[in-house]
């Protein structure tokens, strides 16, 4: 099972920043597709506390629900880049 969890909308410039430095880093990731409607993300406001996307959960370490596409890329490049 991978340890991140990607919410992400098919087609997002944002999203694919993401998706792109995870392929570089090469670290695998579980990608949950979320509805087209922001009324509809219930599942990411919970996480997140908001509606936008991309989201990542990162539980090994401790990231509950981590939005902004360069917040997310900076993470990856501490965390995960060798």
């Amino acid at each position: 099972m991978a340890n991140i969890t990607l919410y992400e909308l098919p087609g997002c410039p944002y999203c694919a920043k993401v998706i792109d430095k995870l392929n570089e880093l090469g670290v695998e990731y579980d990608s949950v597709e979320v509805p087209r409607s922001h009324c509809d993300r219930t599942e990411v406001r919970e996480i997140s506390g908001q509606t936008g996307v991309p989201v990542i959960v990162d539980e090994e370490h401790g990231v509950g629900g981590m939005a902004e596409s360069d917040d997310i890329v900076a993470f990856l490049e501490e965390t995960y880049a060798n």
